[in-house]
């Protein structure tokens, strides 16, 4: 018996993407960047009494924490990476994250549709430069942060498969990519109001913003809420594991679960009846050439 040493059979429960620990410092350094753009441009906008340059700065908050909450998911995930109490590791509380950032993005478009429609009604007096000048600089913010956040060469390249997996990523670039199009929408609005005359502009291009955040949000929600939930949407990769199990035609699959244990990585629980039982190993080694299984539990039932 092997039992001193059971490292052959034991493995660790870090199923991430690798490029957590870049993806925290960026995500950091974005939420200092928003940060101070938030309080400028809540303050201007209230000076100027702009709707789209307040529902900017209000959006922006909203930023900050739920960007501030991806940050602390990459920091509990990386600090909890050993802890057997995640029974299959850390990997979902990306998606938890970015279940959470979907909701507090909901809530601002509802702040913005708030906001907006009782401005339709009465016409408003906007001091056009001061909010221009700060809804521009704020643009210019969000450009960084994307950057920031995309990091480089490596997002284009091999990094880039990893962060299409990473739930938790992809909420905090769209946060960044929401505030670049509010920012747009507020100067579009305000050139508009400064040289035609459309007040209306401001708090139609409120609503419209708030549109734009509601589709992304669905998207968030669902992509992440299916992570939480174990649900099984991916058919190719379920028919490949199928067809790795029974190529010989001698076993039968009596019962399969897969489910995402992290960004990219799937777990496998399989229960195969046959007339031939073989080891475990045998059958782990069919599923090899499938590469997003990172933990398989087989069950072997002898045919009676």
């Amino acid at each position: 018996m092997h039992t001193e040493n059971l490292s052959a059979w034991t493995h660790d429960h870090r199923f991430g993407t690798g490029f957590e620990a870049a993806a925290e410092r960026r995500t950091k350094a974005v939420v200092a960047l928003t940060a101070v753009m938030m309080v400028t441009e809540i303050t201007v906008g209230s000076l100027s009494n702009s709707m789209a340059l307040l529902a900017d700065g209000f959006h922006m908050a909203t930023h900050v924490a739920a960007l501030g909450i991806a940050a602390f998911a990459y920091h509990h995930a990386r600090i909890h990476a050993d802890d057997r109490r995640y029974t299959f590791g850390t990997g979902k509380v990306g998606a938890l994250a970015a279940f959470t950032s979907a909701i507090i993005l909901s809530l601002v478009a509802a702040l913005m549709v708030w906001e907006s429609g009782p401005r339709l009604l009465t016409p408003q007096s906007i001091l056009f430069d001061q909010a221009l000048l700060v809804a521009a600089v704020g643009l210019a913010v969000n450009v960084a942060s994307a950057l920031i956040l995309g990091g480089g060469h490596d997002h284009h390249d091999h990094g880039h498969g990893h962060h299409h997996h990473d739930q938790n990523f992809r909420a905090a670039y769209v946060h960044v990519l929401a505030d670049a199009v509010t920012s747009l929408l507020a100067i579009a609005a305000l050139l508009l109001g400064k040289y035609l005359g459309w007040w209306w502009m401001d708090p139609v291009m409120g609503l419209a913003g708030a549109g734009v955040i509601l589709n992304w949000v669905w998207g968030l929600l669902r992509q992440s809420g299916a992570v939480l939930l174990d649900i099984n949407d991916d058919a190719d990769l379920d028919a490949e594991v199928r067809a790795a199990l029974i190529a010989d035609g001698s076993d039968r699959i009596a019962d399969l679960h897969l489910w995402r244990v992290g960004p990219g990585h799937w777990a496998a629980a399989v229960s195969l009846v046959t007339h031939t039982p073989r080891d475990p190993a045998y059958y782990k080694a069919l599923l090899a050439p499938v590469h997003e299984l990172s933990h398989i539990t087989i069950e072997i039932q002898p045919c009676r």
